[in-house]
């Protein structure tokens, strides 16, 4: 290993620094990319976390939370087993089970990462980073180990965390954030679910199939707020059939006992107080960046006035050879946002040119059905001034929906009014994200919805749902039927 001398107060005491190429704090999947990328490339690379070998989403968020949400939807056909024609004499649900599944998939993510790092020569380190000079980070090790790294390059990665708010008791309740809830060994009796954002809605449905009262308390008018109300009434409707309970408009007020025993909020709606009993308290109200007692002002490294590590569009940091990815960076907080995050620093570090802005930022509710978009929806098109044509049906025009009995839900597209480009596309439904990548190919290929109209898709499959949905409007009149003419009209235009 080479090194390089540094020179502190007391040198004796300290160990030498080790020299890389490129150094990484914070281990999630956009850097774990970065590091097989660079050391699979000749690179020393070192990447250091506190915790998880591939960061969060394989080991606390994103995989796992979808590996028990998939139990959750198993047991649910139980509940609708007669409408297929099974008569079922009851079931349990087994959370230690349940679990088992979940962390065995985890232990196998584990292993594949490792081996990923032994084959690329990459280091993994597991310890407690924070800089102590520009591009220099000190380790410490569970043993009490102490190792300094130098890199020629510094890729800061550290993601967020679940926000306790300051509500007088919450932090004293000890509430389970997803990391707790996805480690459950019992279906709680009562589960109290503060925020009606992602994961809120996604753990409330899940912990519902398994068995659970659920409550839902969201300060905003209505779930998902910001989307479509189109979008906003399935999901509102789906909850109440599947005896979801939802506040909205809660401010809560306190919070007294403790989570896993008895938790009691308190919370004004609409001008009235109330109270809500629960056994089991989840917050799902927001994300904080991990951001502290990192020494960044020791790096140079600048802060947002929220938190979050100031960056331009290369993903640069204020400190010279210093770059941030992911959720601490402010990026949109999901897995393949950061990927992408990676391929611009990557780019940038190599010789080329590659920014975040203008970018596609595709995303998924994986409640059951899912909701998914790409591009505008109506709102932000109309907050913009775009001018769209709407096209949109109902789930039960796709004929696989319905040989699935899955039929809740829509397709809807924004299209240009000028040409046949799509704008935007929003699926609630059976597999809604997969859909949604079908018709991100298309904005990608830059091509009219015509396209899509007209293919010869596979039947019956859930995409082909596409073409009741883009031949439910008409289209311009410098439309045809072939794809080849849209697709050098678009590339025109």
């Amino acid at each position: 290993m080479k090194t390089t001398n540094v020179s502190p107060a007391n040198p004796q005491n300290h160990p030498a620094v080790e020299q890389y190429d490129l150094v990484i704090l914070g281990g999630g999947t956009g850097s774990t990319i970065a590091a097989w990328t660079f050391a699979g490339q000749g690179q020393r690379v070192a990447v250091v976390d506190r915790k998880y070998i591939g960061g969060s989403c394989p080991n606390i968020a994103c995989l796992p939370s979808k590996n028990i949400l998939h139990s959750a939807k198993v047991a649910s056909y139980f509940r609708r087993s007669e409408e297929f024609g099974l008569h079922s004499r009851g079931f349990t649900v087994d959370m230690e089970q349940v679990r088992h599944r979940k962390r065995r998939m985890v232990s196998g993510l584990n292993d594949l990462y490792l081996d990923n790092y032994k084959k690329t020569g990459g280091d993994f380190i597991l310890g407690d980073g924070r800089f102590i000079a520009p591009k220099t980070i000190e380790v410490t090790l569970s043993d009490g180990t102490i190792r300094r790294l130098h890199g020629n390059n510094v890729i800061i990665s550290t993601g967020t965390q679940a926000t306790i708010e300051p509500i007088p008791g919450l932090a004293e309740a000890e509430p389970l954030t997803h990391i707790e809830a996805l480690e459950l060994d019992h279906v709680p009796e009562h589960l109290i679910v503060l925020g009606g954002g992602y994961v809120g809605l996604e753990l409330s449905q899940g912990m519902r199939r398994f068995g659970s009262r659920v409550t839902v308390l969201d300060r905003n008018p209505d779930l998902i707020h910001q989307e479509d109300d189109d979008v906003t009434e399935v999901i509102r409707d789906l909850f109440q059939k599947e005896g979801i309970d939802v506040v909205l408009n809660a401010h809560i007020k306190s919070v007294s006992g403790r989570s896993g025993e008895s938790v009691s909020v308190t919370l004004d709606s609409k001008g009235a107080t109330k109270a809500m009993e629960g056994t089991h308290l989840l917050v799902a109200t927001g994300r904080t960046p991990n951001t502290a007692n990192l020494g960044l002002d020791l790096a140079g490294v600048e802060l947002t006035d929220r938190g979050y590590i100031k960056v331009n569009e290369r993903l640069q940091t204020s400190a010279p050879g210093i770059w941030a990815i992911g959720e601490v960076a402010g990026s949109p907080q999901f897995t393949h946002i950061s990927v992408d995050d990676f391929r611009v620093v990557h780019a940038n570090l190599t010789g080329g040119h590659r920014v975040t802005t203008g970018r596609q930022v595709p995303f998924c509710l994986f409640t059951d059905p899912e909701f998914a978009r790409i591009g505008l929806s109506e709102k932000e098109a109309r907050e913009k001034g775009i001018a769209y044509r709407l096209f949109k049906v109902p789930m039960d025009a796709d004929l696989r929906a319905r040989t699935l009995s899955e039929t809740r839900g829509f397709l809807k597209a924004l299209v240009a009014t000028e040409n046949d480009r799509i704008l935007g596309f929003t699926a609630v439904g059976p597999d809604a994200g997969e859909i949604m990548s079908a018709v991100q190919f298309a904005i990608i290929g830059n091509l009219a919805h015509t396209a899509l109209r007209d293919a010869v898709i596979a039947h019956p499959t859930l995409v082909e749902g596409l073409i009741p949905l883009f031949s439910s409007t008409p289209s311009t009149s410098a439309s045809t039927p072939d794809t080849k003419q849209n697709r050098r009209a678009a590339t025109a235009d």
